[in-house]
């Protein structure tokens, strides 16, 4: 696990808006652990370094608080919809080796045939992993699939332990005739009048 992801946690103990509008001020976020049976821990994490972290999806933080490590998953983020700030946090405590139930972009890599389009249709995958070994994304490769071709759930390669639970015959990514754009839908039903009337 990179050191990036070690953070440095302090617990509240004020609590309400104006503590949390005061913890944000000062650069701070606040957050609830909860999970494995445990009391939800209310912290106060540090705002830039979360910022970071949470880029990529499904990041496990290593938390220091007071002096004692956990591990814990990042569940929910809210965030101010004007703004974009971090509002608050909602962490899930795992232990290592522990399998966790995440939802995993899909990248598309490659092109396909030329003359084709692509239809995406599941931008994410359910699947089990183990806490430590979450995949930033899962890759799917579309190089040279021709016109009718398609990827469902199970065709997706999926790191070592980990297991899908999405609907296996889930439709990823399909490979399509482009459509039309409407100078083309146009110019084919002129070149189409202009035959008739020739005939005629």
């Amino acid at each position: 696990m990179a050191d990036d992801n070690k953070v440095v946690a302090e617990t509240r103990t004020k609590f309400g808006k104006g503590a949390a509008r005061k913890l944000r001020a000062s650069g701070k976020i606040p957050a609830v652990m909860f999970g494995r049976g445990t009391e939800p821990k209310h912290l106060a994490l540090p705002a830039h370094q979360i910022g970071l972290i949470i880029r990529k999806s499904n990041a496990l933080l290593e938390l220091d608080i007071d002096g004692v490590e956990s591990l814990a998953l990042v569940k929910d983020v809210q965030k101010d919809p004007v703004l974009r700030i971090i509002e608050h946090l909602d962490l899930i405590v795992v232990i290592k080796g522990e399998k966790v139930v995440v939802d995993i972009p899909v990248h598309i890599e490659g092109e396909p045939a030329p003359g084709s389009a692509i239809n995406r249709d599941a931008t994410t995958l359910s699947i089990e992993a183990e806490a430590t070994h979450i995949p930033e994304f899962l890759v799917v490769s579309i190089e040279g699939l021709e016109v009718g071709a398609q990827i469902l759930a199970k065709d997706v390669t999926l790191p070592n332990g980990s297991s899908l639970l999405s609907d296996p015959d889930l439709l990823v990514v399909a490979i399509a005739e482009p459509e039309e754009t409407e100078e083309e839908a146009e110019a084919a039903a002129e070149a189409e009048a202009e035959g008739e009337s020739a005939a005629e």
